[in-house]
């Protein structure tokens, strides 16, 4: 899983996502969503969610 279908993402999960200003590195940031934020079903760089911490960005990887 890639983070790329929004039925793939649930509250509470842990995930990392990558920040707005973290795209040019690919520096991941990880946390547990709060909420999400994209409403279309897919999206090609990672359904956006925010994070308990208030971070904003797209979800590249789930954390087990």
């Amino acid at each position: 899983m890639q983070g790329t279908k929004r039925a793939d993402i649930h509250y509470g999960m842990h995930v990392g996502i990558v920040l707005k200003e973290d795209q040019s590195t690919g520096y991941i940031s990880y946390g547990k969503v709060q909420k999400i934020l994209t409403n279309a079903a897919t999206h090609p760089h990672g359904i956006k969610v925010r994070l308990n911490t208030g971070e904003v960005g797209r979800v590249k990887e789930f954390v087990r």
